[in-house]
């Protein structure tokens, strides 16, 4: 059996078909229709990825999103009809890994799915590396947990690919397309923002002043580096 993704959608056609093109694909595929069906699902069973809309009956999408984060790092997937870059952002910000705006391409979804539980599924195999000390930051790649000081952090699955990323490359400096790349893991035809939202949010959680970044730090009008090691 494949991995098991839920699509929570209120237009019954399209869950319909969505269902049936990633059946195809192997892909074990369960269905809820609103905020509060989706949150029992999730809350009763284990998924590899969730397709989740924003404008749903009951509890919407964010709100949806918002609770499942409280408890679970699950990739989300966020569908919008909405072209607004803020409704967007604001999915990001509220935890999702990525958005498509309606209507999409089913083959451009199905390119997401792959990307993100290819990724969600990697282990780090190297004998020695399950543990990396990068400063003040213990992380620890196969349980994909980050602590700061002693302190656990919790992430979300970019978050972490980030972090991970860039505290194992010190000094070297990113651009936002390829972060986009790499991370994300297949070429992004969205707003290169998405990167920005999840970089704040990762400085939110690690430095102690978000505003003045410690560790993650910005090369104006190139990208992002985490620091080099002190002489």
């Amino acid at each position: 059996m494949g991995s098991k993704v839920l699509i929570v959608d209120d237009e019954a056609l399209l869950v319909k078909g969505l269902k049936y093109s990633l059946e195809q694909d192997g892909y074990e595929i369960d269905a809820a229709y609103d905020g509060n069906e989706a949150l029992d699902k999730i809350n009763n069973n284990e998924y590899d990825l969730i397709v989740l809309d924003l404008m749903l009956p009951g509890i919407d999408g964010l709100e949806v999103c918002q609770k499942v984060r409280e408890t679970s790092q699950v990739p989300i997937i966020m569908l919008t009809a909405k072209g607004e870059d803020m409704n967007k952002i604001l999915g990001l910000e509220y935890g999702a890994d990525d958005y498509l705006t309606k209507p999409f391409n089913i083959l451009e979804l199905k390119a997401r799915i792959k990307a993100i539980l290819r990724r969600s599924n990697q282990k780090e195999t190297k004998i020695g590396e399950q543990v990396i000390q990068v400063e003040d930051f213990t992380i620890n790649t196969l349980g994909r947990k980050v602590s700061v000081g002693g302190k656990e952090i919790n992430l979300t699955a970019k978050e972490f690919d980030l972090l991970l990323l860039l505290a194992t490359n010190p000094g070297k400096v990113f651009t936002r397309e390829e972060l986009l790349e790499i991370i994300w893991g297949y070429e992004y035809f969205g707003d290169l923002r998405t990167v920005d939202v999840h970089i704040r949010r990762l400085r939110e959680k690690i430095e102690s002043n978000s505003s003045q970044a410690e560790y993650i730090l910005t090369k104006w009008g190139v990208g992002y580096y985490f620091r080099s090691k002190p002489e």
